[in-house]
Formats: structure tokens, C-alpha cells, sequence
């Protein structure tokens, strides 16, 4: 009887929200193992973190700073894949260096002191080094010692492979066919895409979708679109894009398409020229010729000329006689 004494207590009103607190206390954590929970900071994911990127490649660099020096002072690293990254800067100067503070930034953002960072004083010179692991492209960026209030600084450019292309516009004809070619030195890509822009976006080109395009290359890094059967509206802009685990790299190429009346008009310029000189030349023969060949045409000149003559000599005669009378009659 106590029994079914209790059970109804639980189920009064009242206590139903009691109860729906235990069940979900008693439910386990859907998110718990998630990378992305604030658990993936806690100190056994770290230790799974450090035990899986232990077997990465080093990638070092040092960078010399002066007090001299006027301008920040930069190396550029390259990186395809997950690394260990160590970035050390030396600073030499001739006063004491006790007082002399040294920090890191990220794109221009204080980093936080953490394991990584070590800074060591010998003599005259300052050793400051950064160590960390890149394993992402949010990490990829500008990293820079800065020393002193003077905020002298040594940067490092940490990027993924550059891919390079043809600087010049490709000038192609109607009809023909060419091939657009883009190139990494060193590298490995995981993925080559091309894609062709059009007046808002970028356009991927599916080469076993449209027969017009065929994509291949003879290395891995190194890529190739041919294009057939070009047409004016194939002139534009395209896109060569390699993937890498740390990130993407791409490069701009540009087309002119052009019709084969293009190159023929300056030619045809010209001819309409010569045409028309040939033309007058051939006027100017055939009317000396024919003045050559008709003596009355050059008589019936003379006399025209002659009668045009005579009546200015008339007319002349006239006026002065017309004046003469008019003083008489005065």
C-alpha cells in the first residue's frame, strides 16, 4: 500500500518536472567525443591531438633582425600538408637587452603566450621561438616576432604552393582548339578543378559532361584544359585550382576568341587603298588618252575660252563708255 503510496506522489502535480530533470540527467551525452565540444580542449583529447600529428614533418625557419633596420624583414613558407612549424627570430643589438620586450602576432592579432613560445638572452642577442602545429587553413597567415617599442619585426608568410599560369591573354580563332595549362613547382596536389567565370561567379567545368572540354595533365602537378570547337563566346576568364590538405591555390587565365575576319581587316584596309589609287591612276590615263586622240575637243576649248574672253573684254569696253556719257550729260 506505501508502495502505490509513493508512485502516486510522483506522478502529482507538482512533480513531473522533477521527474523529466532525473531522466535527463540519466541520459547520456549525445555530443560527448565531438571535436567541437569544449571537451576537445581538455587534456586527453590534447594528449590524442599531440599523439596523432607526433609523426608530422618539421618545417624551421629563422629570420635575423637589426636594430637598424627600417623594414620588416620576410620569408615565405610553403606548406601542402599538416606540419610541425617551428619559427625562430634572432634580434642583435649593441645596448642592453633586459629591458627589451619581445611578442608574437598573428595577422596583426597578439598571440597568447602558451608552451610554445621560448625566448632566450645571450650577450647581445635575443632568440625568440615559436612552435606549433599547422594542421588547418585557419592557421595559414602572417606570423611576426616584434621587439622594443620601436616594434621592429620579422614576418613569416606561411601559405600553401602557388599555382602559376599564363600571364598573357591566349588568342585563339573561331573553329580552332586550345589548351589553357597551370603549374605548381614541388608539389602535389590532391585536386585539380577548372572553372570559367561568367559576369557574377565562378562556373566549374565538368569535362565528362561536355565533350567541348577535356582535362588531363602529364604530372601531378601540373594541369591542362583543352577546349574544341571554339566559338566567340569561349573568350573569357578561367580558373586553374589545385587542393591541398591545408588549403586551396588558384590562378587566372585569359582568352580571346576570335572570328578570321579579325586579322583580315588591315589587309583589306590596305587593298580598298590600293583599289582606289589604281582607280584614279586609270581615270587620269584614259582622259589624257582620249584629249590626245581628239584634236576638236582641245579646239572647242580654245574656243570657249576665247568667248569667254570676248565677252569680259565687251563688258569691260562697256562701262567706261556708260561713264562717259553720264559726265557729258553733267
Amino acid at each position: 500500500m506505501s508502495s502505490h503510496t509513493g508512485l502516486r506522489a510522483l506522478v502529482a502535480p507538482g512533480y513531473p518536472l522533477l521527474l523529466l530533470c532525473l531522466l535527463a540527467a540519466m541520459r547520456p551525452d549525445r555530443a560527448e567525443g565531438d571535436p567541437t565540444d569544449s571537451t576537445f580542449t581538455s587534456l586527453p583529447v590534447r594528449e590524442e591531438m599531440m599523439a596523432k600529428y607526433s609523426n608530422l614533418s618539421l618545417k624551421s625557419c629563422n629570420i635575423s633582425v637589426t636594430e637598424k633596420a627600417n623594414v620588416s624583414v620576410e620569408e615565405n613558407i610553403i606548406l601542402e600538408k599538416p606540419s610541425h612549424v617551428e619559427l625562430k627570430c634572432i634580434y642583435t643589438a649593441t645596448k642592453d637587452l633586459n629591458s627589451m620586450n619581445v611578442t608574437w602576432k598573428k595577422d596583426d592579432e597578439l598571440l597568447e603566450t602558451t608552451d610554445g613560445f621560448n625566448t632566450t638572452k645571450t650577450g647581445n642577442t635575443l632568440i625568440s621561438q615559436y612552435r606549433f602545429i599547422v594542421f588547418n587553413s585557419k592557421q595559414l597567415g602572417k606570423y611576426s616576432c616584434v621587439f622594443g617599442e620601436k616594434e621592429l619585426r620579422g614576418t613569416f608568410n606561411i601559405n600553401v604552393p602557388k599555382v602559376h599560369g599564363k600571364k598573357k591573354s591566349l588568342i585563339a580563332y573561331v573553329g580552332d582548339s586550345t589548351v589553357l595549362k597551370c603549374g605548381c613547382q614541388n608539389c602535389l596536389p590532391l585536386n585539380w578543378t577548372w572553372y570559367m567565370g561568367n559576369e557574377t561567379a565562378q562556373v566549374p567545368i565538368d569535362a565528362h559532361a561536355n565533350e567541348k572540354y577535356i582535362i588531363n595533365g602529364s604530372h601531378a602537378n601540373e594541369t591542362r584544359l583543352k577546349i574544341k570547337h571554339l566559338l566567340e563566346e569561349d573568350g573569357g576568364s578561367y580558373w586553374c585550382r589545385a587542393t591541398f590538405q591545408l588549403g586551396e591555390s588558384e590562378e587566372q587565365n585569359d582568352l580571346v576568341v576570335l572570328s578570321f575576319l579579325v586579322p583580315l581587316k588591315p589587309f583589306l584596309a590596305i587593298l580598298a587603298e590600293v583599289i582606289l589609287l589604281v582607280a584614279i591612276i586609270l581615270l587620269c590615263e584614259v582622259y589624257t588618252h582620249k584629249k590626245k586622240n581628239d584634236p576638236d575637243a582641245g579646239k572647242e576649248f580654245e574656243q570657249i575660252e576665247q568667248l569667254k574672253s570676248d565677252d569680259s573684254n565687251g563688258i569691260e569696253n562697256n562701262v567706261p563708255r556708260y561713264r562717259k556719257t553720264d559726265s557729258a550729260d553733267q
